[in-house]
Formats: C-alpha cells, sequence, structure tokens
C-alpha cells in the first residue's frame, strides 16, 4: 500500500482531525448555493447541480380539485433533513461517516433544506448530499440531472426522474459522481453522489455510485410522505 500524494495529505488532513473531533463540517452559507463540502476534501462537480422552480401559473392539482387554489401536497420540506436516511443507510453510502450529519444552512427553511456526509474510510472517499427544493404550487418543474455523461429516467421515482454520471480528474485523483434529480407533485429532490480510491487514484465503481445515488434518492423521497 502506497502513500497518499502530498497533495490529497493536505487536502484531507483537515478532515481528519475534525472527525477525529467530532466536528462536523459546515456547509453552504445561503439558500441558494448546493451544499458545499470543506475547501480540504473533494466536492460535488459544478455540472452537478440541479434546481427546481415552481409552476408560473396555478395548475390543476393530482388530488381532482382543479380550480387552482388547492394546497400543495408538500406543504414545506423536511424539517430535519438530516433524518430522512436510516444510519445504516448513511454508513452503506459513506462508510466512517457521522450519521448525523451536516446540514444545509438556508434562510428560507419553508422552501429548501438538505443535508450532506462525507468520510474518508481507508483511502477510500465517499461524499453524499441531499436537497429539498418545494415550491408553492403544483406541480413543480425540475430540471434534467447534469453531467457530462448522459442522462437516463429513473422509472418508479417520483412523478419524474433522471440520473447522470460524471468524472472528474483533479491532481491526477479521478472523482465518479452520480446525480438524481426527481420530482413528485410540488417537491423536487436532488442527490449528488461521490466518491475515489485516495490509494490508486481510480474513481470509484459506475454501479456503485449509480446505484447508491438511486438508493438514497428513493428514501430521501419518501420521507417527503412521512
Amino acid at each position: 500500500m502506497r502513500s497518499l500524494p502530498l497533495t490529497l495529505v493536505a487536502r484531507l488532513l483537515p478532515v481528519a482531525v475534525l472527525t477525529a473531533a467530532g466536528v462536523a463540517m459546515t456547509t453552504g452559507s445561503d439558500s441558494d448555493a448546493h451544499p458545499k463540502p470543506s475547501a480540504s476534501s473533494p466536492r460535488p462537480s459544478a455540472t452537478a447541480t440541479a434546481t427546481a422552480s415552481a409552476d408560473p401559473t396555478s395548475a390543476p392539482t393530482s388530488d381532482g380539485q382543479g380550480d387552482g387554489t388547492a394546497a400543495p401536497r408538500y406543504p414545506e420540506p423536511p424539517a430535519k433533513p438530516c433524518g430522512t436516511l436510516p444510519a445504516g443507510t448513511v454508513k452503506d453510502l459513506v462508510p466512517e461517516a457521522e450519521t448525523a450529519g451536516t446540514p444545509l444552512k438556508t434562510s428560507d427553511a419553508t422552501h429548501r433544506s438538505g443535508c450532506s456526509w462525507h468520510a474518508l474510510s481507508g483511502f477510500d472517499y465517499r461524499w453524499l448530499d441531499i436537497t429539498y427544493d418545494v415550491s408553492a404550487s403544483a406541480p413543480a418543474r425540475a430540471r434534467t440531472a447534469q453531467g457530462s455523461g448522459p442522462s437516463t429516467a429513473v422509472p418508479g421515482l417520483g412523478d419524474q426522474a433522471s440520473v447522470s454520471l460524471n468524472v472528474t480528474t483533479d491532481d491526477k485523483q479521478r472523482i465518479r459522481e452520480a446525480v438524481v434529480v426527481a420530482r413528485d407533485a410540488n417537491a423536487v429532490v436532488t442527490v449528488t453522489y461521490n466518491g475515489g480510491d485516495f490509494e490508486t487514484n481510480e474513481a470509484a465503481g459506475t454501479e456503485e455510485i449509480r446505484k447508491g445515488a438511486i438508493t438514497a434518492a428513493k428514501t430521501a423521497l419518501a420521507a417527503l410522505n412521512g
């Protein structure tokens, strides 16, 4: 087993220190930003961010009330988004991560919430984040998941869902990332999951990352229904 490159040691040392101290990483400081990891660790790619917007017109709701005045299906996102994934799921997807997670800081918790988990287990790094966007009217509209690879539909996940895969290289380290965007009525759930091996510099496996992101999205979406 060879040593980590010096650049990666410098990048990951703060993560190890904070993990040992039991201190959670902080996320972005505004409600419009995607959850951000510490500058000391790999982050979701810029193309991974997917957003949701409310339908500009008051549309008939799926419960058959067509006057446009019915309340949306989901009044607000989960107040405790870090509790939407069971501890076992977090441990499976992000080994060694603190299951409590790091909440997304937002100035409008009535429309947006989220949580992130990331950790280094040996030389394997994993990052997972979930963002809930709830619009004031139904239905919401979700942009297609964005990445350098093609986007494919995910059947049976909400009203509409897609997943895209992307591989980035930073200082010879390859990171594979999957982004799932799922819409259900007036809510959109965006999941970003990525990882790589810091010993071999190889990205995590395609199916592992793809299936992990979809699993997290299914669980996160189900949490909207209590």
